[in-house]
């Protein structure tokens, strides 16, 4: 029951929008914790010095213009100071950060970044978010990006800052720079110890030119006081406060609600619609009939009748009453499970080769002993704990938006294009995201919100439902893969043949594309660093029939899972040890050289000098999770250990997992550890976080996911049909090591997701002698492993 409905909560108390005829509106569950009161004592204690820090007037200095920036393309982007920090008369350090905070902390370790060039105090540093625009460079928060992408121009930019506020006072002592230094939000002056606030010397230092890149001083990774340090999250205590903002949070003067119908299929049409018993539902105040999407998918929304309502739950009893006829689309006849053998068969047949080295066919034809064996991964869904959810305001011809967004730029374009007007007339502000994993970084839902908000004339809100979320998704691509080894008479692997199957995302742009990009391709199957001399890939063509889009690493979990797999595969024919096995495979510390071994690898933005294929990162990582795990230890009955390594968004994951299997199939997980490189890392605490929570991920899907469609439609709607792992079945003991490094960084939201199911394959196949190569392993609707009839040992 809402406290509304007792009569005891006035409008003018929750700050929220309401009916101008009623005193009273919804609290929203924001609201509710933000409204609980903290009773907080703050003390100052005065200072035992007797300097009085001087009040200096910045317009007593007679001073130039500082002119344009010289620091506008650092690293890609634009690394001005006063883009992105401001700081106040009272000190307060405020950090614009242009990426989505999604529960990566990506605010933190922004501001981590910042403020540590900028010798802030972190006491003051308080982030702001900025809205969807181009200054700021690329803002889509994907890809594991965004430290990446943005560690040097952001130093820069702390440290271009510094020196300006360095500057500034050396200006008011009459000193050398040299004889001024800064540390925690103060510049000291080394002759007599006295100091000036940064607060104090901002507005002077404003006024004075931008130093040049080449005479910025960067600190050493030793000066460094906030990167790579456990600093306290800037979002945890807002989201335990309530002070935080989703989606779902956003509220506007006289806003009305909607939830749309939409077609069951992809391109999928309404025939006929009667709204009569819709309308006849209290609360709701109309029906909007969406364009029907047309090929291809793109972002576009997908059609369909939207209910409008005074609150979300009349729009969606409403929606329940709306009465559909819809037209068939082109994908009517899909079934995902005879699509399924249709694209192991392709697997089967030989395809367009992407890599090759050496002779793979003459040197299969020569082993000693062959092995093969196909891996299937069904399609997912990201399944973000907040489902979409966006608002829309028209002001004559200007649109603004609130919505989670991962890419609010992208999302201003996306919505110029659907709606016909200039990218100029719209702003998009990203609002915190319950989790993303990929699905946020489509605005489709954005577009709904706008498209209603304009026919209506009223802020509307669009709320997805789990239902819609999962049935109405851009899904991770299905995918059949083969592989074929040959094996000398000692068991070395001396040849290798991979063969991948699968719809590639470019489909959704463009409807008529079957054939996988390079950049999928070097997600785990081009660029695997195995050194047998005789090495050959090969892709198939597969058509879509739903939306692809990106899933949390994308195309590395089904190629992590077939290479992996297929690894211990080969261990178990050699008669060896899987993990010795596998560092076998990897061979020699080395740095792969793509020109000499003719494949064309994707680098996820980075280049090959700055970020190398590392083959000695990757068996550090595997020896250390092998050490972590106590490997070789010998177990009981039923129990085993499974190793996985797999380099993505140029960092190195190894993950061992222990399970547990009962004679009726029943499974428990004892233990992981997990050894990853990411080279400079800016906060461990949430590294760690992210290997622990990328690998629960990875184990929902492989025990749990899958999204099946019959008739065109997707079958699973909620998590009773789309299951994922819950808190009891998580792993008792959780080990997470972080190798130190002074690589650049690399990516830490995405790699620990991908050896997560090979690694719990190969344990389960240690546990029981059952290999099992379709994933998932249980299904939403089991409990127990779906084992063969007898052991493939």
């Amino acid at each position: 029951m809402l406290m509304r409905d007792l009569g005891i909560i006035p409008a003018q108390q929750t700050g929220g929008a309401s009916d101008e005829s009623s005193p009273y509106v919804n609290l929203s569950r924001r609201a509710f914790v933000g409204g609980t009161g903290l009773f907080v004592l703050g003390v100052a204690l005065a200072g035992c010095s007797s300097y009085v820090e001087p009040k200096i007037d910045a317009g007593a200095f007679e001073l130039p213009d500082a002119g344009p920036s010289p620091l506008t393309e650092v690293n890609g982007g634009d690394a001005t100071p006063a883009l992105w920090i401001a700081i106040d008369k009272d000190g307060a350090v405020k950090i614009t950060c242009h990426r989505s905070e999604m529960g990566q902390q990506v605010w933190t370790s922004m501001a981590q970044i910042v403020a540590d060039e900028l010798e802030a105090d972190w006491a003051k540093v308080e982030i702001v978010q900025a809205e969807g625009h181009e200054r700021y460079g690329d803002q889509n928060t994907d890809g594991s990006r965004s430290v990446r992408f943005n560690f040097h121009r952001l130093r820069v930019a702390g440290a271009a800052m510094r020196q300006m506020l360095v500057a500034a006072a050396a200006l008011y002592w009459k000193l050398p720079q040299d004889q001024c230094s800064a540390k925690g939000g103060l510049v000291s002056n080394t002759q007599n110890s006295d100091t000036l606030s940064y607060g104090n010397l901002a507005e002077l230092a404003g006024r004075l030119e931008i130093p040049a890149e080449a005479d910025i001083k960067l600190k050493t990774p030793k000066q460094w006081r906030y990167i790579n340090s456990e600093i306290p999250s800037l979002t945890v205590p807002r989201i335990v406060t309530g002070q935080s903002t989703y989606g779902i949070d956003v509220q506007r003067p006289g806003m009305v609600h909607a939830v749309v119908a939409r077609p069951p299929q992809l391109f999928g049409r309404v025939g006929s619609v009667d709204d009569t018993k819709a309308r006849a539902v209290a609360g709701v105040l109309s029906t909007v009939r969406l364009p029907d999407a047309k090929p291809p998918a793109e972002f576009q929304a997908l059609g369909g009748v939207a209910v409008v309502a005074r609150d979300t739950w009349a729009a969606i009893e409403g929606r329940r009453a709306l009465e559909i006829a819809w037209q068939d689309g082109p994908n009517a006849g899909y079934d995902s499970e005879s699509y399924a053998r249709q694209l192991l068969a392709t697997a089967r047949s030989s395809g367009k080769v992407r890599r090759a080295r050496g002779d793979v066919a003459a040197a299969l034809a020569s082993a000693k002993t062959r092995v093969a064996a196909e891996y299937y991964a069904p399609h997912l869904n990201q399944s973000p704990m907040e489902p979409p959810s966006a608002t829309a305001e028209w002001d004559g011809d200007r649109l603004e938006c609130w919505a989670c967004v991962q890419d609010p730029q992208g999302t201003r374009e996306t919505l110029a294009k659907a709606l016909g007007i200039a990218k100029e007339n719209i702003k998009v502000t990203p609002t915190w995201l319950g989790g993303a994993f990929g699905r946020k970084s489509k605005p489709d839902f954005v577009i709904e919100a706008a498209l209603i908000a304009r026919e209506v004339g009223k802020p509307v809100k669009v709320t997805w439902t789990r239902e819609d979320d999962v049935q109405h998704g851009y899904y991770h691509s299905v995918s059949a893969q083969y592989c074929e080894a040959g094996l000398d008479m000692d068991g070395t692997c001396t040849a290798w043949l991979h063969r991948t199957v699968f719809p590639p995302i470019s489909s959704t742009f463009d409807n008529a594309v079957n054939e996988p990009s390079d950049g999928e391709l070097s997600m785990g199957a081009t660029d695997v660093p195995f050194a047998m001399p005789n090495l050959q890939v090969e892709s198939g063509d597969a058509k879509a029939h739903l939306r692809i889009g990106w899933l949390r690493s994308v195309a590395n979990i089904y190629h992590a899972f077939a290479v992996q797999s297929f690894a211990a595969e080969l261990a178990y024919a050699a008669g060896r040890d899987q993990k010795d096995y596998l560092l076998e495979l990897i061979g020699p510390a080395r740095k792969l050289d793509p020109g000499t071994e003719g494949a064309e690898y994707g680098n996820y933005g980075g280049s090959l000098e700055d970020y190398p294929i590392d083959t000695g990162r990757l068996r550090h990582v595997a020896e250390k999770a092998a050490a972590m795990a106590k490997w070789g230890r010998k177990l009981p009955k039923g129990r085993g250990l499974g190793i996985a390594v797999h380099r993505s968004f140029l960092t190195y994951v190894a993950t061992v997992i222990e399970v547990a299997v009962g004679a009726d199939g029943t499974i428990r997980i004892p233990g992981v550890w997990l050894a990853v490189d990411a080279g400079t890392v800016i906060n461990p605490r949430h590294v760690r976080a992210q290997m622990e929570g990328g690998t629960i991920y990875g184990l929902s899907n492989a025990l749990y996911g899958a999204i099946t469609a019959k008739n065109g439609a997707v079958v699973q709607d909620n998590f009773p049909s789309w299951r994922l792992m819950r808190m009891g079945e998580a792993p008792r003991e959780f080990k997470v090591e972080i190798i130190a490094s002074n690589a650049p960084p690399g990516g830490v939201g995405e790699p620990p997701t991908p050896p997560a199911a090979p690694a719990l394959a190969n344990a389960i196949f240690a546990a029981t002698g059952h290999r099992l190569r379709t994933l998932p392993f249980i299904g939403p609707e089991g409990s127990k492993l779906i084992l063969p009839a007898r052991p493939t040992a």
